[in-house]
């Protein structure tokens, strides 16, 4: 084993585990990844719980109790999510309070079906933070047209918020944007700002999913030397307009009030093509005050043979409008590739929703004491 993640780590990237299950609680496996593979954090979402509560280990009890109780199919799975957060935030505690609150954190998803209604998803986000009811919680808010004055809002009254599926440079600018304006509300209201922190969840694999297979169409030399490039090249430039926001006036107001950045979190790190070296996107993307959120998989191989260099990041701007570049005049629009990535990402995660909602209702019908 190689000392990859500690140099990782040492480079100011967080390392956080992109999974999460009761069993991976329970038998010490969390602790055990916090002290031994450097990992500071937590990230969830609608498809981890359904894979975790469909494999079935230590929810039995808990769903027979909520069978006995007769509660609805949604309510149990917020008891039992939001249980396996609340534990996991207990975890992950002295972390948090070892980094003054960065990292220790634990994200949970507002319900995807409300993904483009913004009043709703206001309100689940506050409900879930009073239920999980841990400091270290992080609220997970799609950046869709409607999370963004959702992110405001909740950002605004003290709630600290993981925007996810971010795809787009354009739609990342305006996520940075809603996260000000809620710290600006914030302080309005007299609120700790020291106290609020948030993650931009900037998705990355599946950017180059969507654009090899278009490259693959074309077919020619020039589109086959682009593939494996797109996501990067996003991901750094997200980087590049993350420096620029983050240096600029309306920051440093907020800054000289505690304010913390909102740091860039780089998603959807596992390779999809078996083609890439599975680290490609931790290698690559290594850059001071980014989190990297890895499936235990990626972890592992990060670990065992990643290469970590130095800064992967700043030095490459030009080079990755080059790649964008390329890639349009070969007519791939980019425009429809990340509207695309985020319809299906919201999409996915809906989809995986309501196979976990039917598996449950399955699980509490069975379980279901008879009368008497």
């Amino acid at each position: 084993m190689t000392d990859a993640l500690k140099r990782l780590s040492d480079e100011g990237v967080a390392i956080w585990l992109d999974d999460l299950s009761r069993k991976r609680i329970t038998s010490g496996n969390l602790a055990e990844l916090i002290d031994q593979q450097h990992v500071v954090g937590v990230t969830t979402n609608p498809s981890i719980f359904q894979k975790a509560i469909s494999a079935g280990d230590g929810y039995q009890q808990q769903l027979a109790d909520l069978a006995a109780r007769k509660v609805t199919v949604e309510e149990a799975i917020r008891m039992i999510t939001t249980a396996d957060v609340r534990d996991a935030a207990d975890i992950l505690r002295p972390v948090f309070d070892a980094t003054d609150g960065q990292d220790g954190r634990v994200s949970i998803e507002v319900d995807p079906r409300l993904a483009h209604h913004t009043v709703p998803t206001i309100a689940e986000a506050k409900q879930l933070a009073w239920l999980v009811d841990r400091p270290n919680t992080l609220i997970k808010i799609p950046a869709t047209k409607a999370g963004l004055p959702a992110i405001t809002e909740v950002i605004g009254r003290g709630i600290s918020v993981n925007v996810t599926l971010i795809f787009s440079l354009e739609r990342y600018r305006e996520v940075m944007d809603a996260y000000l304006a809620g710290l600006e509300k914030a302080q309005a209201a007299g609120l700790d700002l020291a106290k609020i922190h948030s993650v931009a969840s900037f998705f990355v694999s599946r950017v180059d999913s969507e654009i090899d297979k278009r490259l693959d169409k074309l077919g020619t030399d020039e589109a086959k030397a682009l593939k494996g490039k797109a996501a990067l090249a996003n991901a750094r430039l997200a980087y590049e307009a993350y420096e620029e926001v983050f240096s600029s006036d309306r920051w440093a107001a907020l800054d000289k009030a505690h304010g913390n950045k909102q740091r860039p979190l780089w998603a959807s790190t596992g390779v999809k093509d078996p083609a890439y070296k599975d680290t490609l996107y931790v290698d690559e993307l290594v850059a001071p005050g980014t989190v990297n959120t890895m499936p235990e998989a990626t972890l592992e191989a990060t670990a065992d043979h990643g290469r970590i260099t130095g800064d992967t990041v700043r030095g490459g701007y030009a080079a990755a409008r080059a790649d964008l570049d390329a890639l349009a005049a070969l007519g791939i629009s980019y425009d429809d590739v990340v509207r695309l990535l985020e319809d299906e990402g919201v999409e996915k995660f809906e989809a995986s929703w309501n196979d976990l909602l039917k598996s449950t209702e399955a699980e509490l019908k069975r379980l279901a004491p008879s009368e008497g």
